[in-house]
């Protein structure tokens, strides 16, 4: 293989799988003209288009998702390889993407990062926080953090917090003028602080569960947001009910800004899992991460 071939497929597979050539530059550290440039040159030299570009978006021609089908894997094993023979080092090294939710990095990650890193220097962590369910695989992540109920079959997870439960709330000044609820059903009739969800778009269905019933209730109200803080900060300030992890508002509870309600209906859960593909060969940094966030209690 020609070495410009090899340097220009990299350039490809970062291009097709960011749909961007913008973002790509960014990621291999070029200028856009030159990885266009260098697309052009690949794609002169097969003598075929590879990439169906547009004034708003890049994507790839049915020769383009062939060579990204057959080429992706190939790149894999060799990064994986690449990574393997860090083993071979003195001192564990390697660099992780991780994503996560905001909620997992504050009270999870970023305490076990912050005493583990000064003594690793040659450990770099990137953290993408977002609350979607992220393909880490298609977007390249090392591994990632979700609650234990909504893991994959398919990837090996490791139990990085103990069990965690939903709490129903309301501001004492807000139930000074409505009676509090005494089952599930009775939500609907308050005016209840709705949260999106980034993944599909939809609101979030409050989840309730007693002796093996379980409910899911559609609320409505005045106020919808996409974070936990700002639902939080709205039913302290009484403007309806809240549900949400009763960790996030143990600070709300503790002052009494905020108390629970149907605690009957609100058993615990699995907690935050760190997860990632079976298929992946552990490196001794990794390895060293996964373990200093692994949960004892």
């Amino acid at each position: 293989m020609l070495r410009e071939n090899a340097n220009d497929l990299v350039a490809f597979l970062e291009v097709a799988r960011e749909r961007s050539f913008t973002r790509a530059a960014a990621r291999l550290g070029v200028s856009q003209s030159a990885l266009s440039h260098a697309m052009r040159g690949l794609e002169t030299r097969l003598g075929m288009r590879l990439l169906a570009r547009t004034t708003r978006s890049v994507g790839l021609t049915e020769a383009g998702e062939r060579l990204l089908r057959a080429d992706a894997p190939a790149f894999e094993d060799i990064d994986a390889e690449l990574l393997a023979l860090g083993a071979l080092r003195d001192r564990p090294a390697g660099s992780f993407r991780i994503t996560a939710g905001q909620h997992a990095v504050d009270t999870i990650l970023w305490p076990v990062l912050e005493r583990l890193l000064p003594d690793y220097p040659d450990i770099k962590v990137e953290l993408s926080i977002d609350a979607a369910l992220t393909d880490i695989v298609s977007e390249r992540f090392d591994a990632g953090v979700r609650l234990g109920e909504s893991l994959e079959k398919d990837m090996i997870a490791v139990r990085i917090s103990p069990d965690m439960r939903m709490v129903l709330l309301a501001a004492p000044s807000y139930l000074a003028k409505h009676r509090p609820p005494e089952a599930p059903r009775d939500v609907t009739a308050h005016n209840c602080i709705n949260l999106r969800l980034p993944t599909y778009g939809g609101l979030y269905a409050w989840e309730f569960e007693k002796d093996g019933q379980e409910l899911r209730v559609r609320v409505e109200g005045q106020l919808t947001f996409n974070t936990p803080s700002n639902v939080l900060k709205a039913a302290a300030a009484g403007m309806g009910l809240a549900f949400m992890l009763e960790d996030a508002a143990r600070d709300y509870l503790a002052d009494g800004r905020l108390v629970r309600l149907l605690e009957d209906w609100c058993p615990p859960f699995p907690g935050y899992h760190l997860y990632y593909p079976s298929r992946r060969q552990p490196s001794p940094a990794f390895t060293l991460l996964v373990e200093a966030l692994r949960y004892r209690g």
